[in-house]
């Protein structure tokens, strides 16, 4: 059916307007709406999945559900819209974002209208550059960070500028500009020091969390995703966050996401790393969830660096690039 074409482009979603177009007229419409066939989630766009969006469960749910926001902003906005902010954001697949954004758009025209249905109507003003998307248009990179970075949490912020590296999706230079763009918007006095936090050697938001836990605890890690090998020159790895020691030894922690680590097979290779791992050089390896992400997971951090070496809380060494035998 045309209909489940169109909407399967656009996160389930259709627009009153691409009903008309494929035959769709207003009395076929509100009999859909009455069978419950179409839900309506603002004026003119309408949902045809039927399963409310807080009960949805499939896999890549929060990715759906923000790339759903961006949806129901560009069909209220009609052909030509732009999506800004964290909505263009979610369009690109950036990681990290919040779990839930709202609706942000620039009509055709770029002029500024009040917010309705949840939707925020922004003005020409929040965009410099866009790139087309069908009918649709996405705020740039660069436009997108320097609108919403304003909008996050700072871990949130942190995490998805972490993403855009590690995926090569935006430069360096494309922060800097992002972040001389933003100076221009609401709220982002309070985000100035988050732009220096970046690092592209993060490989997913909750890493990217941990180490600013630490940060923030004030023993920020030596060194990210750390090679190890053994005294055979065998590579066992890349651990994600790794302290050296003062005594030659290192601290290393491992953050497991579930989605990578809680299959069998994927246990038993963990155990066998670890073990590998631990042997080398008097290390120590800690492992840590996203649940002890959430809480004050850097304690133990900091108590084996000043159990071990007897460091000081917040003093730094220079890493060695490799793990290596001692």
């Amino acid at each position: 059916m045309q209909l489940e074409v169109i909407a399967s482009r656009q996160e389930g979603l259709i627009s009153g307007a691409q009903l008309e177009e494929i035959g769709v007229d207003a009395s076929w419409r509100h009999r859909l709406v009455r069978q419950c066939r179409l839900i309506r989630v603002a004026r003119g766009v309408f949902d045809t999945y039927v399963v409310p969006p807080h009960l949805r469960t499939h896999p890549g749910v929060l990715d759906h559900l923000r790339r759903r926001a961006a949806w129901i902003g560009l069909l209220a906005g009609g052909p030509g819209s732009t999506a800004v902010g964290l909505c263009a954001l979610a369009l690109y697949t950036v990681k990290g974002l919040p779990r839930t954004i709202r609706p942000e758009v620039v009509v055709p025209g770029g002029g500024w209208r009040p917010a309705r249905d949840g939707i925020v109507f922004r003005a020409a003003g929040d965009m410099v550059t866009a790139r087309f998307a069908g009918e649709f248009r996405i705020a740039s990179i660069t436009d997108a960070l320097a609108l919403g970075v304003g909008q996050m949490r700072r871990d949130d912020a942190v995490a998805a500028m972490d993403d855009l590296l590690h995926t090569r999706t935006a430069t360096v230079d494309d922060l800097v500009t992002a972040h001389d763009l933003a100076r221009g918007h609401r709220h982002v006095e309070t985000t100035h020091p988050w732009w220096q936090l970046a690092d592209g050697r993060s490989e997913s938001p909750l890493e990217s969390r941990a180490r600013l836990a630490c940060v923030d605890a004030g023993i920020p890690p030596d060194t990210l995703q750390l090679e190890a090998v053994d005294g055979d020159g065998v590579f066992l790895g890349r651990v994600d966050l790794a302290w050296h020691l003062p005594d030659g030894t290192w601290l290393l922690a491992e953050v497991d996401g579930a989605e990578v680590h809680d299959t069998p097979e994927a246990v038993f290779r963990d155990r066998r790393r670890q073990n590998a791992l631990v042997a080398v050089g008097g290390s120590r390896l800690l492992r840590f969830t996203a649940t002890d992400v959430r809480g004050r997971w850097s304690r133990p951090c900091r108590q084996c660096c000043e159990r071990r070496a007897g460091c000081r809380a917040g003093t730094t060494t220079t890493a060695a690039p490799r793990l290596s035998a001692q």
